[in-house]
């Protein structure tokens, strides 16, 4: 198997515009993102290597939070991982893939996890 770095932001909670049901349109729910990039690796870290032969990862954080264009509503949460996707590849092109796992809180009724996973490949 080649070496390979992966960044993971997750369980990060934030509210965003998107169903299709009239209880849900209108107003934001919360998701709870999981976000994995797989990196292009350097040859070697060491404790001088810089931040800019990794990603920072708030930039995965950013990417499901202030990336999320303001006021749009987004009827499928598959639309929301592939925005997340789509922000990854444009920021950085060391990127090599995106996986967003999105679970949407205000429909479990008994602690179950509701949602879908997207992975996507630099094309």
């Amino acid at each position: 198997m080649p070496d390979s770095l992966i960044l993971e932001v997750a369980d990060f909670e934030h509210n965003v515009l998107t169903g299709i049901y009239s209880e849900e349109t209108g107003r934001p729910q919360p998701l709870r993102f999981t976000i994995t990039v797989r990196y292009k690796v350097s040859d070697r870290y060491t404790p001088e290597t810089p931040l800019s032969e990794s990603k920072n990862y708030m930039d995965l954080k950013f990417a499901a939070s202030e990336a999320l264009p303001q006021g749009v509503h987004f009827k499928l949460i598959e639309a929301v991982a592939d925005h997340v996707c789509e922000t990854l590849f444009l920021q950085d092109a060391k990127v090599q893939a995106v996986t967003v796992k999105i679970v949407k809180l205000a429909i479990a009724e008994h602690n179950e996890k509701i949602g879908i996973t997207l992975h996507r490949e630099r094309r």
